[in-house]
């Protein structure tokens, strides 16, 4: 077979002239690592600061499966790859705290996504029963047309902007009186978990030290309009 060195030459030249993007691209990938790693060691050491200045203890280590550890709610039953991180524990507002980074993965190959939540937890000195107060969403509209509605209030903006379900309607009405729908209407569009010991707060994306104050206000906020005669039928 006849030997044509022009090829080999050629190869050369086609493979010099890609070189400097390949190494460009290298080197974009590595400044973006490196960029990922010091903006989450920062937010870390916001966080350790802010649990220092709470008096709160903070814990970056990492706990698999949450959702054994809090059966209550079924939010940390979604996905698969479920884990925690970044845990501050202690008190807020005279309820117990705990909040962490959440992680958790839905679909598969180039459909998966991966879930990031901030997630608070406080704990009141009474019990609770299940309730869900979420945004509504455009799906919550469409099953409402067939009967699939939510629970619905005087309020009729409160009905608008949030989607609430529990299998104690009578809770429902107790817990979100006239004052309670206009302070949490203020707050924005929180979601709040309820389960009989917690009430549970998450928000999309990454844990910061502002996240958690927010939560702090509104869920101690919420608990303590709930009327005492409600708090002592529980």
């Amino acid at each position: 077979m006849p030997h044509h060195p022009e090829t080999h030459i050629r190869s050369g030249i086609d493979f010099m002239s890609y070189a400097p993007l390949f190494i460009l691209f290298l080197v974009v990938i590595v400044v973006l690592v490196i960029a990922g790693c010091m903006q989450e060691k920062a937010r870390r050491q916001r966080l350790a600061a802010f649990a220092a200045l709470e008096n709160l203890h903070y814990d970056p280590s990492r706990q698999d499966d949450p959702d054994s550890q809090y059966p209550g709610f079924d939010f940390f039953q979604r996905g698969t790859n479920r884990y925690a991180e970044n845990f501050l524990t202690g008190t807020a507002g005279g309820c117990g705290l705990t909040a962490f980074d959440y992680h958790f993965t839905t679909g598969s190959g180039k459909n998966r996504t991966r879930h990031n939540y901030a997630v608070v937890l406080l704990r009141p000195s009474f019990l609770l029963k299940p309730l869900i107060i979420r945004p509504e969403g455009i799906w919550d509209k469409l099953t409402a047309a067939f009967g699939w509605d939510d629970i619905d209030f005087e309020s009729a903006e409160f009905s608008r902007r949030f989607h609430v379900s529990s299998p104690d309607r009578r809770w429902a009405y107790d817990v979100l009186t006239p004052l309670t729908m206009e302070f949490l209407m203020e707050r924005g569009k929180p979601a709040i978990h309820m389960d009989l010991l917690q009430v549970m707060l998450p928000a999309s994306g990454s844990l910061e030290p502002d996240k958690i104050r927010e939560a702090i206000v509104t869920g101690t906020g919420l608990l303590d309009r709930i009327p005492k005669f409600t708090r002592d039928a529980v």
